[in-house]
């Protein structure tokens, strides 16, 4: 009676381990076989990669040294003489100078904007999280159907001067239509500003902001010693995004101003485009490159002054 017991315990076990071991083996197979994927399932993802990205880009900074032009049959070496073009042009340094400040007021609206509903609705309560989504809609909206839409509104006969029963010339100044655009861009990507200063909010310990309580700091005290230094990362993010993205805009100029009024909103691509619609392509990608090369020069130093601001703080 015992014998049998105990083969019966010595069967059970060995077809327990039998069964671990073979779950040890095709646990083993499956690692392999999925280390061992075929090269080629890449294939078509490199492809497109490659096409519509990578060559695009490295003919970008071939285009530029070359007579590519509608009015020319053949594409052929022409050094620096685009470049030497329009620069003697005197549009260039405008364009530059346009887009540079168009850049700084975009960001400095996309910010304060996006800082100012965070701290307006950073509390988890329902009306917050709905306002939360309304206010990053924007974000979602095509920035061509944005600038449509504005352009609509402030138009001498829009929307605007009916309600206020005035016939102001809103994208009509040279002076103050800039500013109205940057701040257009600014109120189009808002949502995305509040987001990030949102979960830098959420991320500073509850424990500091008590011991300022404590110590009769008040509402602003706390936030400008507290809060706010302890945003520097999102600072960081929010500050270079938004001056590299809004440096190389578009849409919402071209659909709002298409660069008037008399070329004052006409920043860099707006500039290029107009270009390039004349046939000059090689000297379209010229201004291309340049624009690289300054976003470059801009953004280096930027993000290297805004991290050791962060390393101060």
């Amino acid at each position: 009676m015992a014998d049998t017991a105990i083969r019966t315990r010595a069967r059970a076990a060995g077809g327990s381990g039998g069964k671990r071991g073979g779950q040890r083996k095709s646990v083993g197979r499956l690692s392999r076989a999925a280390v061992h994927h075929p090269w080629w399932f890449a294939l078509p993802a490199v492809v497109v990669f490659a096409g519509f990205f990578l060559l695009p880009n490295l003919l970008n900074f071939f285009y530029p040294f070359t007579n590519w032009s509608a009015y020319h049959t053949g594409i052929s070496f022409a050094g620096l003489d685009n470049f030497t073009t329009i620069a003697d042009d005197g549009s260039l340094l405008r364009a530059i100078r346009t887009t540079l400040v168009y850049a700084v007021l975009a960001a400095l609206f996309q910010n304060v904007f996006g800082l100012v509903l965070a701290l307006l609705l950073e509390q988890d309560t329902r009306f917050n999280r709905f306002f939360r989504a309304v206010f990053f809609l924007p974000v979602l909206i095509s920035a061509l159907a944005v600038g449509y839409v504005f352009q609509a509104l402030l138009d001498q006969d829009g929307a605007v001067n009916q309600l206020l029963g005035t016939d102001i010339p809103w994208l009509g100044s040279t002076t103050w239509t800039m500013v109205l655009v940057s701040a257009i861009h600014g109120w189009k990507w808002m949502g995305l500003a509040m987001l990030i200063y949102l979960a830098g909010l959420k991320g500073i310990p509850g424990d500091m902001l008590e011991a300022a309580k404590v110590d009769g700091a008040g509402a602003w005290r706390t936030f400008w010693s507290i809060r706010f230094p302890m945003l520097a990362p999102a600072v960081t993010f929010n500050v270079t995004t938004a001056l590299i993205g809004s440096m190389n805009t578009f849409d919402i100029v071209q659909a709002t101003t298409g660069g008037g009024p008399a070329s004052s909103t006409e920043v860099f691509n707006i500039y290029m485009f107009r270009v390039f619609g004349q046939g000059l392509y090689a000297q379209a990608s010229a201004m291309s490159l340049v624009l690289f090369l300054v976003v470059v020069a801009v953004a280096i130093p930027l993000v290297v002054g805004l991290r050791r601001r962060e390393q101060m703080l």
